[in-house]
This record gives structure tokens, sequence and C-alpha cells, in this order.
């Protein structure tokens, strides 16, 4: 199954990610988009964005590991590799993406999902093969938290670093 959800502003806090309906966490492909948000505030915020990306892994949150895993994606200027999961975007345009905001993903055709959890792959603009986002659903509440993802893989550079482009 596809999904898209679509942002009509990308929150750079976590109060204000919280007052988005998205924010209720009851759909995985919800939980997924705001987790691509949360790493787009990395840039501006570092700390807010493992505040909002705590809030997406509801009891769970980040460890000192990864965090510091986080870090190192981050390092170099690899600002550009959440704004790969927008659309509009491409290596080309560095990474510049429409509005409002658009994240596409689907369910997992390659990693099948235990009880309770769902796998979805999120197309990036720089990559041949899409990313995936793990999501663990809370049955008491109906939420669905943020388990695990490989959203910072490497991609293409974007055209202005690229010296080739």
């Amino acid at each position: 199954m596809n999904y898209s959800v679509v942002l009509e502003h990308l929150p750079s806090s976590l109060e204000e990610m919280k007052k988005l309906d998205e924010a209720k966490l009851l759909k995985p492909e919800h939980t997924a988009a705001l987790t691509v948000a949360a790493l787009l505030a990395y840039p501006e915020n570092r700390q807010t964005a493992f505040e909002m990306l705590d809030e997406l892994r509801g009891p769970r949150p980040l460890s000192v590991m990864e965090k510091q895993f986080i870090n190192d994606r981050f390092m170099d200027g690899k600002g550009y590799i959440p704004r790969s999961y927008l659309e509009g975007t491409s290596p080309e345009n560095n990474y510049t993406p429409s509005r409002p905001y658009t994240i596409t993903m689907c369910d997992s055709h390659v990693k099948p999902a235990e009880e309770g959890y769902m796998v979805l792959d999120l197309k990036s603009s720089g990559a041949d093969s899409p990313r995936t986002v793990t999501l663990r659903n809370k049955p008491s509440s109906g939420q669905w938290f943020l388990w695990d993802m490989t959203l910072l893989a490497g991609i293409r550079e974007p055209a202005e670093n690229n010296p080739w482009a």
C-alpha cells in the first residue's frame, strides 16, 4: 500500500510538532513522516531534533550511542539527506523541496514486519533504493512509535557539492 503525508509546515520545536494532527501517532505513516520532520530540524538545533525523536520513540528514548550515530551522519554538511525524502527534491536542485511538504512511502516488500510492527519504505530522491522505518504499535494507546530507521544512509551529493555535476 502507498502512503503520502502532507505537512503544510515543518515543526521547528517539540511543541510545534505536538500541535500537528499527525502527532497523535495513530497511523504508522504519520510517525514515519514526523521522523523525517525531526531529522530536518537537526541542522538548526540538534537538541530539538533529539527531543522530537524521543517523543516519536515513546517509552524508549534515544540512547547515547544512537545520538552519536545521528551526530556522525550529519557531519560534513550532510543536512541534505533528510530533505531527499520530500517531494520535488533532487541532487540537481540541491534537494530543495516543493511545498506543501509531501513524504511518500509504501509497505516494505523486502523486510516483513513481525506482529505489532510495521516496516515502511521511504523514497529518497538521492538513492536508488528506498530506506526503511520500522514502527512498533503500543496496543494500550493504539499509537505507532519509531522503533528503527535507516533514513540517514548516504545518498548522492547535491549539485552544489559535486564538482562533476
